[in-house]
């Protein structure tokens, strides 16, 4: 053990509360959500946390001289090898504070995409991360570094000034964006193939989506009876997982879990996830998954719908809200949550941990996708018994009778299922 925790990283967070910055979390709550995040990522030790009041950001470090050198002293006495910003930091002020405090240092931005580089599995998943990465550090070239006042000399006999070396650092970042994005093209063609195969087969697809944490996965287990990672740790899911299940009225459905969201997640990843994410954009149902044990619920809730709106998931898109982690709100507190949920047409509270609520949400799941079907009468040939037994396999039959041309069915069906059928 002493040996495992020599080899961890000393890390130390600090959360910047900047004057007259609008934010609706308290700053202990963003703190705390700060720590998550760096106990999210393997090879740390975080060895405390810090919240800084901050009056005005200063351009050079940040912080004020007496504050940084306040800081500096902290972290040297505690052995601090790298300390974690809740917040921006441009490149000068990285450089000028990694040199005060000899040590290196991540903002909010780079911590979360170090998470999912260590999360992501899929190939996609990675040249997303990948992506989004290199976006990033594009941004920060200016003056990052003192090497970047140098410049290499031309390749010709006649004299020149060359490129200085920002120039060549951006072109050789350029150079691999392209290629990634000429790989990530490529596996975006098999997941759009996998997608319109889908959409033959004429079954619903239902995405859950919400805030990192709020138990997701431990939903799509229990409902699918799959196995994917669910831990009490922010982003324990990064790559998609699809499975199918049946609802209490015989119809199945193709459920989504996708990556959790955060408030300030990375323009850089949004962007390079969309490819991800359109799984949310033809979902005929989202279910919005929200910890409702969580002091913040409501302000993670509104993250989510911002970044749902940010993705272009229409606003009159049909969504379920599910109040998560029933099992861990305070016995005083369970009542007035039950009876504000039964109170929304579109609520259904649970706990994915305990399975109670479970019935009510794929009760739930079946009406909203119920309203979308119709009933039609078809004429089948005697011969065309394929067809039938399609019908048979993916529609509800109410009614079969032979007549003087074949077989005449009654069925219920939604138009993605008249669609695949026409299709045969």
């Amino acid at each position: 053990m002493e040996a495992e925790a020599r080899d961890m990283t000393r890390a130390w967070v600090l959360h910047p509360d900047v004057a007259g910055r609008e934010n609706p979390r308290p700053p202990k709550r963003q703190l705390d959500e700060a720590l998550g995040l760096a106990q999210a990522l393997p090879g740390l030790d975080v060895v405390g946390t810090t919240l800084v009041p901050l009056p005005k950001p200063r351009p050079g470090h940040l912080f004020g001289s007496g504050k940084t050198q306040e800081l500096k002293a902290l972290f040297a006495d505690n052995a601090v090898e790298l300390v974690l910003v809740d917040g921006p930091v441009t490149p000068v002020q990285q450089r000028n504070l990694e040199k005060a405090w000899n040590c290196k240092l991540l903002d909010r931005t780079s911590l979360i995409l170090e998470i999912f580089s260590d999360r992501a599995r899929t190939k996609e998943g990675v040249l997303q991360v990948e992506m989004a990465a290199l976006a990033y550090q594009r941004t920060r070239l200016v003056r990052a570094w003192t090497h970047l006042e140098r410049q290499r000399g031309a390749l010709g006999f006649v004299g020149g000034p060359g490129e200085t070396q920002i120039e060549a650092d951006r072109r050789a970042i350029d150079d691999q964006l392209i290629r990634l994005r000429r790989q990530l093209t490529k596996v975006s063609k098999t997941r759009g193939l996998h997608r319109a195969s889908r959409k033959k087969v004429p079954f619903p697809v239902v995405a859950l989506v919400g805030y990192t944490n709020a138990g997701k996965s431990t939903l799509f287990n229990r409902l699918t009876g799959a196995k994917v990672l669910a831990k009490d740790m922010l982003f324990a899911t990064l790559d998609p997982t699809m499975r199918a299940m049946e609802l209490p009225d015989g119809t199945d459905i193709i459920l989504s879990d996708t990556v959790g969201f955060i408030s300030g997640l990375p323009t850089q990843l949004v962007a390079a996830f969309r490819a991800t994410l359109e799984e949310v954009l033809d979902a005929d149902l989202v279910i919005h998954v929200r910890d409702i044990s969580h002091p913040e619920s409501e302000a993670e809730a509104e993250d989510v719908k911002q970044i749902l709106g940010d993705l272009g998931v229409p606003q009159d898109a049909a969504i379920v809200e599910v109040w998560n982690k029933l099992d861990e709100v305070p016995a005083g507190e369970r009542a007035a949550v039950l009876r504000k949920a039964e109170r929304s047409r579109d609520v259904v509270a649970l706990s994915a941990l305990t399975g109670e609520g479970l019935d009510a949400l794929a009760q739930k799941i079946a009406h909203q996708l119920a309203p979308g079907k119709q009933e039609e009468v078809l004429t089948l040939t005697f011969g065309d018994g394929r067809r039938r037994a399609w019908l048979f396999e993916h529609t509800e039959i109410l009614a079969e009778e032979p007549g003087e041309d074949g077989l005449q069915l009654r069925v219920r069906w939604s138009d993605r299922t008249k669609a695949a059928f026409c299709a045969l």
